[in-house]
């Protein structure tokens, strides 16, 4: 983003930090009064940029984006029934309170509540069973009417493309692709649609204020699917061995003690599948190609080699190519 939008982000949310002020003045003035909050550039992506002025964080989603479907999952996070699981909105200079503003460069903005991450220079502080419990109370959640479709089979198809558009002829993209032609067609977990964040990872949650409850936050991606997708990128990482055993029995330990039901079989059956893979393998595998793509199309574009981890990844795709069966090790947990 340019420097005259970036500009313009930063008055949005000094105005949406300072509402009163903004009561008495337009954004201009206000974006031009001095103050003592912390102010910061989070994120600067094509599908999204982030912005933060003490305790509010402003978020112009991207251009392409689907105006109808983010407003109705902004209108989600503000429900009472979900404050303990996702980080709610806050009103905005120009905003409904139940969905985006439209700036004039045509991208959606939203404002939401500042809240600490997960620090990633401290991997044992992880908060995994935290995160196991908040997914497992999402999917519990009944789903109310006119909520689309959760985005992350969509996010998988889309870093496939990516790749084949600026990294063809990288050496580990015949492999990723290879790996991309084994995955199944449609969710084969069967089991009943559930409500999703659909793109789950750690730097998904964030503690509001600093204080010390989590809350899921990023609503781009949510919507009904298979909530066995919210498991996949732990799982596929476990599988890979770049998560430790222990850590991932905790996570999925924490999950399923609070009901989740992305592990077990319909409903109707009257119990689910003793081995959790039944309903992770085709996630995770799919996890497994997102990664792996991603990570060769950017590579590419920084002009770098792959690193370790990403290494890792597209050995996992390669097995995945040759052996077609459960990504799942020998021995989960």
């Amino acid at each position: 983003m340019d420097d005259t939008a970036l500009r313009k982000l930063h008055a949005l949310a000094r105005a949406a930090a300072h509402p009163l002020d903004a009561a008495e003045a337009d954004v201009a003035d206000v974006a031009g009064r001095t103050c003592a909050c912390p102010v910061s550039l989070l994120a600067d992506r094509d599908d999204g940029t982030v912005v933060r002025h003490g305790g509010v964080v402003l978020k112009a989603h991207a251009p392409d984006s689907d105006t109808a479907q983010l407003r109705a999952r902004v209108a989600l996070a503000g429900l009472p029934a979900l404050a303990g699981v996702l980080l709610p909105p806050v009103p905005g200079p120009g905003t409904l309170s139940d969905g985006p503003d439209e700036p004039a460069d045509g991208r959606p903005l939203t404002f939401w509540p500042f809240g600490v991450p997960v620090d990633p220079e401290d991997p044992d502080a992880a908060p995994w069973e935290e995160a196991g419990r908040l997914l497992a109370l999402l999917h519990r959640t009944p789903v109310p009417p006119g909520l689309p479709p959760m985005r992350a089979r969509v996010k998988v198809a889309l870093a496939v493309e990516r790749m084949r558009r600026t990294a063809p002829d990288h050496p580990a993209a015949a492999t990723v692709l290879a790996a991309w032609a084994t995955l199944p067609a449609g969710d084969t977990g069967g089991g009943r649609p559930a409500l999703c964040h659909g793109d789950f990872h750690l730097g998904q949650l964030v503690r509001p204020g600093g204080g010390p409850c989590w809350r899921l936050i990023d609503v781009d991606d949510l919507g009904t699917g298979d909530p066995a997708w919210d498991l996949a990128r732990p799982a596929a990482w476990f599988a890979a061995g770049l998560l430790p055993p222990e850590v991932w029995s905790r996570f999925l330990g924490a999950y399923e003690a609070a009901g989740g039901p992305a592990t077990t079989g319909p409903a109707e059956t009257g119990a689910g599948p003793a081995d959790p893979w039944v309903r992770l393998d085709g996630p995770a595998r799919a996890l497994t190609v997102q990664t792996a793509a991603l990570a060769v199309a950017k590579s590419t574009v920084e002009g770098r080699a792959l690193d370790e981890v990403e290494d890792v990844m597209i050995d996992t795709c390669a097995r995945i190519a040759s052996v077609r069966t459960e990504l799942a090790p020998q021995a989960s947990p």
